[in-house]
């Protein structure tokens, strides 16, 4: 898989080939949220991208897996152990990692895919984002980070960032790493022209 994914590359080293979502297990009370995921997995499906994610049958990461897979897109799904029950595991998805830890989910993610999207979630879901932007900030990955601010829902975190910026916490190339857009198509223009920080011999220390 990996060889496959590497060669992928060298062919097409400025495409979005494998973009991981991140998203909640949860469906939200609002019907906006359930049509970004649609909305999302359609585009993957018409521009020939692999979802990876959570591995997930339940809220958002089920909706996003069914999308794409009822139109016979390619989903891979990365689990780990402990989750790897028949009520949230998705049968529908072949491809399935079974991994040991939840750190060890995120490595493996981060050494499949050429990207990283967040939509609406929880906890998990901020964890995952927040870690991507950190391998970022650190100059151990270069790939674009995106934010689907579907109605709003991540604003008042987008504010937060400001007053980090603000206050001297966050330097704002690092804030600037993070893509956001109200649209998945608008997104996703923004990821593939994408152009990483450069790569200082100096890193900011101060990362949290």
């Amino acid at each position: 898989m990996l060889f496959f994914y590497f060669y992928q590359r060298i062919l097409n080293p400025n495409k979005l080939n494998k973009i991981v979502v991140f998203c909640g297990s949860s469906i939200g009370f609002n019907p906006v949220y359930r049509q970004a995921a649609i909305e999302l997995g359609n585009y993957f499906v018409n521009n020939n991208i692999c979802l990876v994610y959570g591995g997930g049958k339940l809220g958002m990461m089920g909706i996003l897996a069914d999308t794409i897979l009822d139109q016979n897109g390619e989903v891979i799904g990365v689990i780990p152990k402990l989750l790897e029950k028949e009520e949230v595991v998705h049968a529908g998805v072949e491809e399935m990692i079974v991994c040991k830890k939840m750190s060890e989910r995120k490595v493996i993610m981060s050494k499949l895919i050429d990207g990283y999207i967040t939509l609406p979630g929880g906890f998990g879901t901020l964890d995952e984002l927040f870690e991507a932007l950190t391998l970022g900030q650190l100059q151990i990955e270069q790939k674009p980070i995106g934010l689907l601010n579907v109605n709003g829902f991540f604003d008042a975190i987008l504010l937060q960032l400001d007053k980090m910026v603000e206050e001297g916490y966050l330097k704002q190339t690092n804030r600037n790493m993070l893509l956001v857009a109200n649209s998945v198509d608008e997104l996703l223009h923004k990821m593939n022209n994408y152009i990483a920080p450069e790569i200082s011999p100096i890193i900011n220390k101060v990362v949290r």
